[in-house]
């Protein structure tokens, strides 16, 4: 079921979750998954496609718009490649047993290249489906082109915050979890306390394999993003931390030193949260222009209480979002070479 996508954009970003958040909801046993109308779940073999979004070969996604059958309302499904293994004998199993059909490319010298086939059974894939989706969906998924912004706080007042406060994406499926009305088999920590506590909850993404660990922290406290952070939320920053690396070190053996912890700006969804996420993984956002870890916010509101009033934070944009038009309306970005050419 749908969990922390946050942000499941295609796009280099990646915080892979929410706006599919709210689309279904777990009954209490996890048996079975109905939507939130109370509807069976959907079947693909009544997806009629109608455009393809975009195709990331790097992430091995595909992202579709289309129709169900008897339904006008347009929808997504993302596919992707499931990850492997880190299990010996599991990798045996799926990969390497007699129904394993390998195809020669060509064989050159000690090299060989080859189509392989593994069994049904073991040849799945990740399907995300946001259904109905709305245009603003749609323009989510769709490839864009991306562009730099450094954002002062002037900036983020004046610009940033109307369209947090315009945005049209729920966060339902996080209060959900904080009230504990779904997903509460993937919570796996949680504090109680309103001004320090919160949810330690399993990534959307992760399918339980230790080597693609993917964690979210959900903070009681509502806060929108790391630019409302100042000294008084050290505590909170800190328990998160602490509470979160000792969880992870009694449930999975993973040590402090062997963790990625860090939170997004711009974030997919404006209601602040943690990753901690392997750090032998590689999810996507975890580059310069998204990722900002744990430890360093902390000792910046250690050094400086309103730091994030007055830092100039780098973030990517992509082409066509209505927070880069709200910049490009007002001269910050320059127009696209797609647009200079129409225009010229």
């Amino acid at each position: 079921m749908p969990s922390k996508m946050a942000e499941v954009s295609l796009n280099n970003d990646g915080d892979e979750h929410p706006p599919a958040k709210k689309i279904k909801i777990q009954t209490e046993s996890e048996s079975e998954n109905i939507d939130i109308k109370g509807k069976p779940e959907i079947c693909l073999s009544t997806f009629e496609i109608t455009r393809v979004l975009q195709n990331n070969c790097l992430r091995k996604q595909v992202c579709v718009e289309g129709v169900f059958k008897g339904n006008e309302a347009s929808s997504l499904v993302l596919f992707e490649r499931q990850i492997f293994s880190n299990d010996v004998i599991s990798l045996k199993k799926e990969l390497c047993n007699k129904d394993t059909l390998l195809k020669k490319r060509f064989t050159n010298d000690v090299y060989g290249n080859y189509d392989c086939f593994p069994s049904k059974e073991y040849n799945g894939l990740n399907v995300m489906v946001i259904h109905p989706a709305t245009p603003e969906h749609i323009e989510k998924f769709k490839r864009k082109e991306l562009y730099m912004v450094d954002e002062t706080y002037e900036l983020y007042t004046k610009i940033t915050v109307p369209y947090i406060e315009s945005s049209s994406f729920s966060l339902q499926w996080i209060y959900n979890i904080l009230d504990k009305k779904a997903e509460q088999s993937k919570v796996i920590y949680e504090d109680r306390d309103e001004n320090i506590g919160f949810v330690l909850v399993h990534d959307i993404k992760w399918n339980g394999e230790i080597n693609s660990l993917k964690l979210l922290a959900l903070p009681f406290q509502k806060l929108r993003s790391m630019r409302e952070l100042n000294a008084s939320h050290i505590p909170l920053l800190k328990n998160i931390r602490d509470a979160g690396i000792a969880e992870i070190a009694k449930r999975y053996n993973i040590p402090a030193s062997q963790l990625r912890i860090y939170l997004h700006y711009q974030p997919s969804y404006y209601h602040l949260h943690v990753h901690f996420a392997y750090l032998m993984f590689e999810p996507p956002g975890i580059y310069v222009e998204k990722a900002h870890l744990l430890s360093v916010v902390i000792r910046n509101l250690e050094l400086m209480s309103d730091y994030y009033k007055k830092a100039v934070l780098s973030y990517v944009v992509a082409e066509g979002d209505p927070l880069f038009l709200k910049f490009q309306e007002e001269g910050i970005l320059a127009k696209s070479k797609s647009e200079s050419v129409k225009t010229g």
